[in-house]
């Protein structure tokens, strides 16, 4: 997923500690969710539980988007990323995935696409639609539900600049325990492992339960949940569907009270102890760095082959000049006039 925002916000993510409020200890603090068109007036709109003012991080997760349900078809032309991994995770409906690694994949409920940005890589990111009698696609008319997560992880600094990849996993564990389910996305829970590649000590599961359950955690970890349907009670106060529930770092088990049916997701992982600047789809460390990327792919637009050696971002094949509503790339938006700023964790 890319942040289609015109004029994207940077974010200096300092490294976490108890100077900084954070991986400091147990707490429960609700962040809400900002709205965020993806693009025109009939574009899809997501709501944005991180990076937030004061909490750009949890672990190495550094972006986390929702969308749906609606009936707005997905429809993200290539674009880059530098320096993370992109964790697409659907909920309703199935996404066409293509890359410059090479990939052209659907991914539907239940199964998980990776991708490594490292260096650089570009992809899109489309609604499968319904065919028509002839074999094509109706344009979006009849479309089911769309509704998924899409998240970033940083990349540390001993692997941000590796070359990209791509994985897709159809075949996640499920951990059972009492009063809840689990699939897990990534990294470890419950005693269960995701086989997903992943460079940093995380974890990330889907979560449905009811009633009083009890989840095993790493103390190491800090950790929040973003609830998805129904609703929890945590340390006695209630989350519910929209912000994000931090819980901070130190606990062993997570206690809840849930109602019928709650669905949510968990993710966590070792305190960041990296300062990182985040803007548009790139995750660096200076603003030159940043700065150098968008140069990179505002340059590829230039190239009479994007794919030559050299061009840093690749090509996604099928997007072209005869590709129809998937011809073209977004452009990177401008660099503010100044220095990338921080910003701190409260």
């Amino acid at each position: 997923m890319t942040n289609l925002e015109l004029l994207p916000q940077e974010e200096t993510c300092p490294p976490a500690g108890p100077e900084t409020g954070t991986g400091a200890g147990p707490c429960l603090q609700l962040w809400p969710a900002r709205e965020v068109p993806l693009g025109g007036v009939r574009a899809m709109s997501v709501l944005r539980t991180l990076p937030q003012r004061g909490l750009p991080t949890v672990g190495a997760w550094c972006f986390l988007d929702s969308f749906g349900p609606d009936r707005t078809a997905m429809s993200v032309l290539p674009h880059p990323h530098t320096g993370l991994q992109t964790v697409t995770w659907p909920l309703a409906g199935q996404i066409r995935h293509r890359d410059s690694v090479g990939s052209d994949v659907i991914v539907r409920p239940g199964e998980l696409n990776i991708m490594t940005a490292g260096h650089g890589v570009s992809h899109s990111e489309f609604a499968v639609l319904p065919a028509t009698d002839d074999g094509t696609d109706d344009g979006g008319a009849g479309l089911p539900l769309q509704r998924g997560l899409q998240l970033w992880v940083a990349l540390p600094d001993g692997e941000r600049d590796r070359p990209p990849a791509f994985e897709q996993h159809r075949d996640l564990p499920t951990v059972h325990g009492p009063g809840f389910t689990a699939t897990v996305m990534v990294g470890s829970f419950a005693g269960a492992s995701s086989p997903a590649t992943m460079y940093t000590p995380i974890v990330g599961a889907d979560v449905r339960c009811g009633g009083v359950a009890a989840f095993p955690l790493d103390p190491a970890f800090e950790h929040a949940v973003l609830v998805l349907d129904g609703g929890l009670t945590v340390d006695g106060r209630a989350i519910e569907p929209g912000p994000l529930g931090y819980l901070g770092a130190g606990r062993e088990v997570l206690a809840v009270n849930a109602l019928p049916e709650t669905r949510f997701v968990l993710i966590g992982g070792e305190p960041l102890q990296e300062e990182l600047l985040m803007w548009w789809n790139f995750v660096g460390r200076t603003h030159e760095e940043v700065a150098q990327a968008r140069a990179d792919w505002e340059a590829q637009a230039e190239l009479s082959d994007p794919a030559a050696e050299g061009a840093r971002f690749g090509l996604v094949r099928g997007h072209g000049p005869d590709a129809g509503r998937e011809a073209g790339r977004i452009p990177a938006p401008p660099l503010p006039g100044v220095q990338l700023r921080p910003r701190t964790r409260s």
